[in-house]
């Protein structure tokens, strides 16, 4: 089920003719009533750049509560286990480092960023509450900076940003110093993590999916430079934007012990993948 907002077609387009596969457009927004008996439902719908997610905050704010709202509803009709796509984004910009699931986050609850951030947050509590009033069959994962291959080219992402910069030969545009931390999860390593959580009998906890291990925006701009050595592009600063977080990293030990789910793929060998990708469609 999708409405297309973010996402692309042609992402899904060798999945069209499997008799296996149905494709509903449709905005989780509005209510959602299924002629079928449904087992699992995945709820990844939401813009999750900043970009996108910016651009009509009380959009972004309706999906994360009233979506969530109208798939919780279609979970327990069904009796079905829902898993919910949740963000390192409701950790805010943490004051612990690096993040554990019990860490209850530093957000701005009135900043640019706060549509997301705490609609988000407030996803999650409508879940658990579910849970705990009717017993919804629940899961929550929170996903940190994930990227691959078929991220869009204007997704407004770090990642993407530079390597279409470089391959463009336009400048990389680093916002604030380069100083602050992330950690990249490739995609492959991430959909493993959302498998290995659905399949796990007996556990309803709330799970950080992210790939431990820093590197400064810096550092991640001059290895995609060098990854893409014909570039003549140079790295530039602008303003950094308010409530942008200074350092972000999970801490997956639960998701080891767990779902003994640990991310294979280092930031270089997943970047090269990306690069490849961007490089067949512009």
């Amino acid at each position: 089920m999708d409405n297309f907002y973010t996402g692309k077609r042609k992402n899904i387009q060798d999945l069209l003719n499997n008799e296996r596969f149905e494709l509903i457009e449709h905005n989780i927004i509005e209510p959602v009533d299924l002629d079928a008996r449904l087992d699992q439902i995945y709820n990844l719908a939401c813009p999750a750049s900043p970009v996108h997610y910016q651009k009509d905050p009380l959009f972004t704010i309706k999906t994360n509560i009233w979506g969530v709202w109208n798939m919780l509803e279609l979970a327990r009709k069904n009796n079905a286990l829902l898993l919910q796509a949740s963000t390192s984004e409701v950790y805010g910009d943490p004051l612990e480092h690096p993040q554990k699931e019990t860490y209850w986050g530093n957000v701005n609850p009135i900043g640019i960023r706060a549509n997301y951030d705490e609609a988000k947050r407030c996803a999650e509590t409508l879940i658990m509450d579910y849970y705990r009033q009717y017993k919804t069959d629940i899961k929550i994962v929170r996903i940190f900076n994930t990227y691959g291959p078929n991220m869009d080219s204007d997704d407004g992402r770090v990642v993407s940003n530079f390597i279409i910069q470089a391959l463009k030969n336009n400048a990389l545009t680093i916002y604030g110093d380069g100083s602050q931390t992330r950690s990249f999860c490739y995609v492959d390593d991430l959909v493993d993590g959302l498998l290995k959580m659905m399949a796990k009998d007996g556990f309803q906890g709330t799970v950080n999916l992210g790939k431990p291990g820093e590197f400064t925006i810096k550092e991640l701009a001059e290895m995609i430079l060098k990854l893409i050595p014909e570039s003549q592009s140079k790295i530039i600063y602008q303003a950094l934007p308010s409530d942008d977080p200074k350092k972000r990293c999970p801490d997956i030990s639960l998701a080891e012990e767990k779902l003994n789910w640990i991310p294979e793929v280092g930031l270089k060998e997943g970047l090269k993948k990306t690069i490849d990708y961007f490089r067949s469609i512009i």
